[in-house]
């Protein structure tokens, strides 16, 4: 590699010298690889077209044949192949004798050129740009991977992604469709009066979620910090502030274990509307996902590794209690105590965490057992115990219940939403129980966040929110099997470069 990038840096002193580059300022194309491809599908194998044309892109393959060579450009929208003629490209450029020379010997792959020219279709019926000029935009040092086997590395696909989106146009694909997914979303809620507003990063009381927060700390004020592990607490507080219909998209920082599901930073929405409750949120949320399934797809009906997913709605319902019953044959409706349900969750084969000390924690246990991998098509499972849901509203008929759904498609919580807890002492009192779990060693508790039990004092209107994960979301509508596949730059331990 060391000889590779000192024989680079040679071509790169020699363009130098003949007033190439060989780093760029500017050069403006007339279309891009796609556009042309579309436009001039007609044009028939073997036949030129004379139409003035400048692209721009990276080399990416480079045949030379003695007096002809062909170069394969690739832009933001695909391929496109250059013919360079040694007797047009030095008629062109008469200026430049050795035209043809210059540019076959010293543009190597992973080069940044600009070519001018005229349009051909090879006999072989390949759209291509007849060059009769050329313009280093920028010389590339590193050789790009293998072209036959890219980056085989899954690691080094991650840690170096630039590389990866270079030679890999499925990975530009879901990176495109992620985008456009987001901006789907974006446009559905603001279609529907939402508004979004940002709320802070950089939190004295991290709260909203159970999660381990990143500490960090400002220097000028001497202040203790977190960074945020949900924007719910806020967005509450808007809703109190009197915004009906508000959300915020943006990163989460939760210090917890990295795996195909997980990274320390990630992608959420959370949508909060007033006078609504859980099942306004169920019909929000399927009619939300299945619009912009059908955008960015083409259809409702995807394929996720091999099985096939439909999200046309309605969705399926079932509560926990329904599906632990259907699963493993235990109605933990009829269990009294904790030491009850423990035994018979042992005598069904099911693990028992000492951490799971009450009913309902147990029931929770059991469903992530037996149930939730097997929840393939997308299905709401509702009413949540109340000590897995500090922030949800009191059932309205199950009592030790909460009004509460997750949303799981392809055995993966792809969404989370409440009727909001707005009652300030029954919150400070659930929230008091959770910072004592937190002092008992629970260091994914939440703790007691005094404005915003102030807030709620001063009145918050019946409010339904919600919470979708984005990366999981994205996982889902571009078939990839882990979160780093989705996260454009996920986290990763430091390497070696190169």
């Amino acid at each position: 590699m060391s000889d590779l990038r000192e024989t680079r840096l040679e071509k790169a002193q020699a363009l130098a010298a003949i007033g190439q580059g060989p780093y760029g300022l500017r050069f403006e194309p007339s279309h891009r690889h796609g556009q042309l491809q579309e436009a001039h599908a007609d044009l028939p194998n073997g036949e030129e077209r004379d139409v003035a044309v400048a692209v721009a892109g990276r080399v990416m393959t480079r045949r030379v044949m003695g007096k002809l060579a062909f170069f394969t450009l690739a832009d933001e929208t695909g391929p496109i192949q250059l013919f360079i003629e040694k007797a047009t490209l030095e008629a062109e450029i008469p200026e430049d004798p050795e035209a043809f020379a210059h540019l076959t010997s010293l543009v190597d792959a992973g080069d940044l050129i600009g070519v001018k020219g005229t349009l051909r279709r090879t006999d072989r019926g390949e759209l291509s740009v007849k060059v009769k000029g050329w313009t280093m935009l920028t010389k590339s040092l590193q050789p790009l991977p293998d072209k036959w086997h890219g980056l085989a590395d899954v690691e080094k696909r991650y840690r170096q992604r630039y590389l990866d989106l270079i030679v890999s146009p499925d990975t530009r694909e879901t990176f495109r469709r992620r985008a456009l997914m987001v901006s789907a979303m974006r446009r559905w809620l603001d279609a529907r009066d939402f508004l979004e507003i940002e709320t802070p990063v950089l939190q004295s009381v991290p709260g909203g979620a159970d999660a381990r927060p990143f500490e960090t700390h400002h220097n000028a004020l001497d202040l203790p910090l977190t960074l945020r592990i949900a924007t719910e607490l806020h967005l509450k507080r808007l809703v109190v502030g009197g915004f009906e219909r508000v959300y915020e998209l943006g990163r989460i920082f939760r210090n917890e274990g990295i795996s195909t599901r997980h990274n320390p930073e990630f992608t959420s929405v959370e949508i909060y509307q007033a006078y609504a409750d859980y099942t306004d949120m169920m019909q929000l949320t399927e009619q939300l996902i299945a619009s912009v399934c059908q955008e960015v797809c083409g259809s409702t009906t995807i394929t996720y590794q091999g099985t096939e997913i439909d999200l046309a709605p309605p969705w399926r319902r079932a509560t926990m209690h329904e599906l632990v019953e259907q699963a493993c044959g235990l109605d933990f409706t009829t269990f009294a105590t904790r030491d009850e349900a423990a035994a018979a969750m042992a005598a069904a084969g099911l693990e028992v965490p000492a951490l799971a000390d009450s009913v309902g924690r147990l029931l929770v246990e059991a469903f992530d057992q037996r149930v939730e991998a097997n929840l393939v098509q997308p299905t709401f499972v509702l009413d949540y115990p109340v000590e897995n849901s500090p922030l949800a509203r009191a059932h309205r008929s199950k009592p030790g219940l909460v009004e509460r759904f997750e949303l799981f498609i392809v055995g993966r919580e792809t969404a989370n939403a409440f009727s909001e807890l707005i009652d300030p002492v029954d919150q400070r009192q659930r929230l008091e129980n959770q910072q004592a779990r937190r002092a008992a060693g629970d260091l994914e508790a939440q703790g007691v966040d005094e404005d915003f039990i102030h807030a709620l004092e001063v009145g918050m209107p019946p409010t339904g929110g919600l919470g979708i994960g984005i990366d999981r979301l994205v996982m889902l509508l571009t078939d990839s099997p882990s979160i780093r596949d989705v996260i454009a730059f996920p986290l990763l331990r430091p390497g070696a470069v190169g």
